[in-house]
């Protein structure tokens, strides 16, 4: 079972490669999508409660996360009616916290026979053995895995949490920094720690108005730049 099922890719490791039939067409993964971040999603079941409100949020960011040069792509094991079906009602009958008429535009992936999800290590028997978790893979445009989030059937995604992480990891690519807990937009950043004992102490001696040390490991300065896209 569990050779069947296959391995999750891990961060660092290239995302599977697939061709699949989706809402909007076929995809073909990751030729389809070089050069983007994507956000690779599964949910359980179409006409499922917490997975319309997931989907409805996601589209309603679809702009945002464009605007990052990310797209969305989702996978449930459904058939292509199905999705079509549920996405419809969503459209046409589903208010949730204001929104409504709500379209969902990106590609939502048909893996009846659970090929994909299985690259992917979305299937977990402990949850369930026909629906796949609520997975989150944040590629990035080498088709390198980046983030994996893994949520339980029973509870929705942060989807504000996911582009703040992609945000995050564009800053870190982009000017050679990390984040700290909780890190907003504006918030200061963490520069590389030293890798000498020389350079430590010159680090805490010379740090100013742009560099606020707190210990020689740990040494903030303000955001590169402001976020994009808002």
């Amino acid at each position: 079972m569990c050779e069947k099922q296959g391995r999750m890719p891990l961060i660092g490791e290239k995302a599977p490669s697939f061709k699949a039939e989706t809402t909007q067409g076929t995809v073909n993964f990751p030729d389809d999508y070089k050069g983007k971040w994507v956000i690779f999603f599964s949910h359980p079941a179409d006409f499922t409660p917490v997975c319309t409100t997931e989907f409805m949020t996601f589209a309603s960011m679809q702009d945002e996360f464009k605007t990052l040069n990310a797209e969305l792509l989702g996978l449930s094991i459904d058939g292509i009616y199905s999705h079509i079906a549920w996405l419809r009602t969503i459209k046409e009958k589903i208010e949730y916290k204001g929104m409504k008429d709500v379209e969902v535009n990106f590609p939502v992936i048909s893996d009846l026979t659970m090929e994909v999800a299985n690259k992917f290590g979305m299937i977990q028997p402990g949850e369930s053995n026909t629906q796949a978790v609520r997975a989150v893979f944040v590629i990035d445009p080498k088709a390198t895995v980046r983030a994996v989030l893994y949520y339980p059937l029973s509870n929705g995604r942060n989807m504000q949490e996911i582009k703040r992480l992609l945000i995050a990891m564009q800053h870190s690519d982009e000017h050679g920094i990390a984040t700290p807990a909780n890190w907003q937009i504006g918030d200061d950043v963490i520069i590389p720690p030293p890798g000498s004992c020389g350079a430590a102490k010159e680090r805490v001696e010379s740090a100013g108005d742009d560099v606020e040390c707190l210990d020689w490991f740990l040494c903030l300065k303000k955001c590169p730049h402001k976020e994009k896209g808002v």
